[in-house]
């Protein structure tokens, strides 16, 4: 797995554990019954969700008895527990330990099968499924959330379902693939299921002289828009203007890349102007996003786009529909703050900041790594979550951003403007 920060704090993606797919599949999918389905009679349900850094989170129950949180994530294969304290408490039985080493040999990952578990959501049933599970949470999702997070769903709930994501209303709807209808105000996209993730084909506009045809893995566990990878095509070039910096964090550390617009995505009837772009380093890419397959692609469409539509997934009969929503037309800003804030503590209610841009308008000001936030614009902490105070450091070039901060034993009041670096 790796995280991309959001866009606020460098842009946050998800990827759960390329490495370890073929691994993990090869070894807990054998003999077991594996299967989410709807109570008899029913052919569709609909349950409300939470969208934290674009991401979709769902209420999980694990084997009847823990109520979770898990992400809805297109881009993985196996259901996933980021921390094996939660299955120790259900005394959750493991056939096997799986280590994952990065270069050198250095271990990265410790983790666990465990088979045969439920996975309930509301009135969906999950019986008998594999799940691997982290023997702790290596990268510190809850703390970069800023809400708990225990887990991941995705291929397993995608293949029984079409699945409609509303952004907007923050509404999740499963249907029975039988039973579904297209629905007019909807366009579509024709989309292939490889290595069980979905690829469509975009229009890329990468420049005034460029434009590419991209194979995009549509990736709803990533918050970011878009990312491209350089050496899939001798068109995909950094933009002049750009932001070298760290875009995430993996299995083996920091994954470093320049940040840049490009000029318009295409997805279908919809075209989506300046969209920001990662252009990961390819060496500490494919060192924490080792492919589980040959699956060719240029890159991977992710939440900051998707977020701008209700997206309905139909797996089963290779479409994604789209239809736009009020955020569409919302411009794309890269960390106008300059700042990186993590979430700390049992309630996730100590705000430090974890990191710095470089000649940001923040560092000008005197704001440092290290520094605890202790009211942004008036408001205390208290009565904030860290994807309110990321919506207040990235909210538009200009606005006034005032902070009170404590370092050591003082307290600071830092004053600076928003101020984009594209």
């Amino acid at each position: 797995m790796w995280l991309y920060k959001p866009h606020n704090q460098a842009s946050l993606r998800m990827r759960i554990f390329c490495i370890i797919y073929l691994v993990l599949f090869g070894f807990v999918c054998q003999g077991q019954t594996l299967g989410f389905s709807l109570p008899n009679g029913k052919s569709r349900v609909q349950f409300p969700i939470e969208i934290y850094n674009n991401l979709i989170v769902v209420p999980v129950i694990l084997n009847h008895q823990l109520p979770l949180k898990f992400i809805l994530d297109t881009g993985v294969r196996t259901s996933i527990l980021t921390e094996k304290a939660y299955s120790d408490i259900l005394n959750l039985p493991y056939s096997r330990q799986l280590i994952i080493s990065g270069p050198g040999n250095e271990r990265l990952v410790v983790a666990y099968v465990t088979n045969n578990v439920s996975l309930d959501m509301p009135g969906v049933q999950g019986r008998g499924h594999a799940m691997l599970v982290l023997e702790e949470d290596y990268l510190e999702l809850r703390n970069y959330m800023g809400t708990e997070v225990h887990g991941i769903l995705g291929y397993e709930l995608f293949s029984r379902f079409i699945i409609q994501v509303d952004y907007e209303r923050k509404l999740l709807t499963l249907m029975l693939p039988h039973r579904f209808k297209e629905k007019k105000k909807f366009s579509w996209l024709p989309t292939q299921i490889q290595d069980t993730k979905p690829y469509i084909t975009a229009n890329l506009q990468l420049n005034d002289t460029t434009s590419l045809t991209a194979k995009l893995l549509v990736d709803s566990g990533a918050s970011h828009g878009l990312l491209l990878e350089a050496n899939s095509s001798p068109k995909i070039i950094v933009p002049a203007k750009h932001v070298s910096s760290i875009i995430g964090r993996g299995l083996g550390g920091e994954i470093t890349g320049e940040i840049g617009k490009i000029k318009s995505v295409n997805l279908g009837p919809f075209q989506i102007p300046d969209v920001i772009t990662n252009f990961p380093h390819p060496a500490a890419y494919l060192d924490t996003l080792k492919s589980s397959s040959n699956v060719f692609r240029n890159g991977t469409l992710g939440g900051e786009i998707l977020s701008r539509f209700t997206v309905i997934y139909n797996f089963p009969g290779e479409k994604i529909y789209f239809k736009k929503n009020a955020a569409f037309k919302k411009k794309f800003y890269f960390s106008l703050s300059g700042l990186t804030v993590r979430a700390k503590g049992s309630l996730l209610k100590n705000f430090e900041i974890t990191g710095l841009r470089e000649n940001s308008e923040a560092q000008k000001a005197d704001v440092r790594v290290g520094d605890r936030i202790i009211s942004v614009n008036g408001i205390l902490v208290s009565d904030l979550n860290l994807n309110v105070i990321n919506t207040f450091l990235n909210s538009k070039p200009g606005r006034r951003i005032s902070l009170v901060v404590e370092r050591g034993s003082e307290k600071l009041k830092k004053e600076f403007r928003l101020e984009d670096p594209l």
